[in-house]
C-alpha cells in the first residue's frame, strides 16, 4: 500500500535477483544511484526475503561506486610530531614555485624551517637543480651547523642521488613523507602560504621585484612570537630580542642611551634567559599540539588494515576533478608506522608505494559481500531444548519451542561461536569511554535488592552459527524476560 493505492509486487525467485539489482542500479538506465533510491526503485516492483540488506551489499560493493565515490571523512586522528628541544636539529625543507621570473632570474624559493625554533630561511633560486639547493644548503649550515634530521616530500631534487650523497656524507638522517600527504610535513606547508600571502601583498604590480623583498619579509616573521612556542623564532636562536624599527622609535621618543654591558654579562645573561625560556617553550608547543589534536580528531575515526588486505588508492590520476577516481584494489603488504602502509601495485612505477591511511579505503569484493548461493548446513531433526524463563506461560512457551525448532541451524543448547563474521572494535589508546549514569526506576528497585540478597545466576546458552565448542558458558542472564538484573551480576559479567 502507498498512497492509499494497493500494489502488486512479484516474488523474485533466487536465481534472478542478481538481474534484478543489476538492472535497477548498474545498468545505464540504472545511472548508479544510491541505496535508497535503488530500494525504492525495487520496492514499487519485487519483493524477496532480505532485499533491503541485498540492495545495500550489492551498492556498497559496486566497483565502479568504489571508485568513483567521493572522498569520504575518515581521516585517522592525528598523531604529533616529537617536540624538538635543540635549534637546528631538525629541519623542514621544500620549494615554492615557480614564481613569477624576478630581475634577477629568480623563480624559486628553497624554504627552510627550524622545527624547535621555528626560525625561518627563504632562499630565492634560478632553478631546482639539485646541485644549486645542495650548495645554498652548504651555505645555511656555515652559519647555524649540521642538522641531524632532514624531513622533506619526495620530489624529485629531495630524492636524488646528490641529496643522498650530501646527507650520508653529513650524517643527517632523511626523513621523507609519504605521497600525496604534505601534512605530515605541515609546519612548513603551512608558512609557504604564509611567505607567498605576505609576498603579494609587498611586491610591485608586475611582481619582478619579490626576491629583493624577501630578506625584509623573513625579518618581519622571525621577529613575531609563535602561538605555538609563545616567543619569537629570533629571540629563541640567538637569545635576545631582535632591535626594529619600533625599538629606534622608542628609543627616540625616551632619549635614554642603553646600558653598557661586558661580553661576559652578556653572555651570561642569554644563558640565564635561554635556561628559563626552553622549559616554557616546550610546555607551550606541548599544549597547542594538543588542542590542534583535539580539534582535528573530532572527526577522526580509528582505523587499521592487515596484511593481505584489498585497498583503493587515492591519487591524482587528472588534473580534471570530474575525471578524478579512486585506483585499485591493491594489496597491502606491510604496516610502517602507525599510520603509513606499503602497497603493492602492479603495472605502477614504482610497483610497491607507501601511503598514509587517509590515501586509502577499504575495497569491498562483491564475491565476498553478497553470495546468494545458501548455506549448506547440516539438518536436525530431533527438538533442540534450551533453557526458557520461569515466569513465562505455556502458550509463550510452546511458542518460543515452534520458534527454536523452525530455527534448529541457529539454536542450539550447546555454547559455540563462528567464523563466517568477526566484529573488531577499535579504542582509541588513553581515551576513556563515559556513560551516563540512570537512576533505577522505583517500580524496579524492590525486585533488584531481592535478586540482589539470592545471588542466583541464570545459566544462558548460545550458539552463534554452526561451529561448536564443547563446553559451557555460565553467566547471569542477560534477556529482559529474565528477573531484572543487580549492578552485582553486571560486574561479574
Amino acid at each position: 500500500m502507498k498512497a492509499g493505492v494497493q500494489q502488486e509486487l512479484l516474488l523474485v525467485p533466487l536465481p534472478f535477483i542478481p538481474s534484478v539489482l543489476q538492472l535497477a542500479h548498474t545498468h545505464l538506465l540504472g545511472a548508479h544511484l544510491g541505496v535508497e533510491k535503488t530500494l525504492e526503485r525495487i520496492k514499487t516492483r519485487f519483493y524477496w526475503p532480505g532485499v533491503k540488506k541485498a540492495v545495500e551489499d550489492y551498492c556498497r560493493s559496486c566497483p565502479d561506486c568504489q571508485q568513483v565515490a567521493p572522498r569520504p571523512h575518515m581521516r585517522s586522528p592525528l598523531i604529533p610530531l616529537p617536540i624538538i628541544s635543540v635549534p637546528f636539529s631538525r629541519i623542514g625543507m621544500d620549494l615554492v614555485g615557480p614564481l613569477p621570473r624576478s630581475s634577477r632570474g629568480h623563480q624559486y624559493i628553497l624554504v627552510v624551517l627550524d622545527y624547535a625554533t621555528r626560525y625561518p630561511e627563504a632562499i630565492p633560486l634560478r632553478s631546482i637543480a639539485t646541485k644549486g639547493i645542495a650548495r645554498e644548503l652548504m651555505l645555511l649550515f656555515s652559519r647555524v651547523g649540521l642538522p641531524e634530521e632532514i624531513l622533506t616530500d619526495q620530489g624529485t631534487p629531495f630524492m636524488s642521488r646528490i641529496m643522498r650523497d650530501l646527507c650520508q656524507l653529513m650524517k643527517v638522517t632523511q626523513l621523507r613523507t609519504s605521497v600525496y600527504h604534505p601534512q605530515t610535513d605541515g609546519l612548513v606547508e603551512r608558512f609557504n602560504q604564509t611567505l607567498k600571502k605576505m609576498l603579494k601583498k609587498t611586491m610591485e604590480a608586475n611582481g619582478r621585484n619579490w626576491d629583493q623583498l624577501l630578506p625584509f619579509v623573513l625579518f618581519a616573521i622571525r621577529e613575531v612570537p609563535q602561538a605555538s612556542t609563545g616567543f619569537s623564532p629570533f629571540e629563541l636562536l640567538y637569545g635576545r630580542r631582535p632591535r626594529g624599527l619600533l625599538d629606534l622609535a622608542k628609543e627616540a621618543w625616551e632619549q635614554q642611551p642603553s646600558p653598557h654591558r661586558t661580553m661576559v654579562e652578556h653572555v651570561e645573561e642569554v644563558r640565564e634567559r635561554m635556561a628559563t625560556i626552553w622549559p616554557m617553550v616546550r610546555d607551550h608547543m606541548a599544549e597547542a599540539q594538543t588542542a590542534q589534536a583535539r580539534v582535528y580528531n573530532r572527526g577522526a575515526q580509528p582505523r587499521e588494515f592487515a596484511p593481505g588486505d584489498k585497498v583503493l588508492v587515492l591519487v591524482p590520476t587528472s588534473e580534471c576533478k570530474f575525471l578524478a577516481k579512486w585506483n585499485g584494489p591493491y594489496e597491502v603488504i606491510e604496516k610502517v608506522g602507525a599510520v603509513n602502509y606499503w602497497v603493492q601495485q602492479p603495472g605502477r612505477r614504482p610497483p610497491t608505494k607507501v601511503y598514509h591511511i587517509n590515501l586509502l579505503k577499504k575495497w569491498v569484493a562483491r564475491e565476498v559481500l553478497f553470495s546468494l548461493t545458501p548455506p549448506q548446513v547440516a539438518v536436525k531433526t530431533e527438538p533442540v531444548q534450551v533453557p526458557m524463563g520461569e515466569q513465562l506461560t505455556p502458550s509463550q512457551r510452546q511458542d518460543l519451542q515452534d520458534l527454536v525448532n523452525r530455527n534448529r541451524d541457529v539454536f542450539s543448547a550447546e555454547a559455540g561461536h563462528t567464523d563466517l563474521i568477526q566484529h573488531r572494535i577499535v579504542t582509541e589508546p588513553g581515551k576513556r569511554v563515559k556513560l551516563r549514569p540512570y537512576r533505577i526506576p522505583e517500580a524496579r528497585r524492590e525486585a533488584i535488592a531481592a535478586k540482589s540478597a539470592e545471588k542466583n545466576n541464570k545459566s544462558l546458552n548460545f550458539e552463534c552459527g554452526a561451529q561448536k565448542m564443547q563446553r559451557s558458558l555460565k553467566f547471569p542472564g542477560l534477556s529482559s524476560f529474565l528477573e531484572p538484573q543487580s549492578p552485582d551480576e553486571k560486574n561479574q559479567i
